[in-house]
């Protein structure tokens, strides 16, 4: 079933800011909800949620193996670097 809106369900915008982090360099604690979906492109997704609130924190791309992708919000810092690179 083709979800051509899933990202911007999940983000509430037509896009979604986040950064990417080599696995090894990204701690994590506490409990996450997780949600598994498969996008357009075939490849699969696991969102990390917050069991509390349901904010996206970070996500695992099988398509991006040994990187976890953080949801920009998550840092609530204004100084965080903008974007540099953009992908559809």
């Amino acid at each position: 079933m083709a979800r051509p809106l899933a990202c911007q369900r999940r983000t509430g915008a037509p896009f979604g800011a986040q950064a990417r982090f080599p696995k090894d360099a990204v701690r994590t604690s506490g409990t996450a909800t997780t949600w598994v979906r498969t996008a357009d492109s075939g490849n699969t997704i696991h969102q990390h949620f917050c069991p509390t609130c349901g904010s996206t924190v970070y996500l695992e791309l099988d398509a991006v193996p040994g990187f976890v992708t953080v949801a920009l919000g998550a840092f609530a810092d204004p100084a965080f670097p903008a974007p540099t690179v953009a992908v559809f």
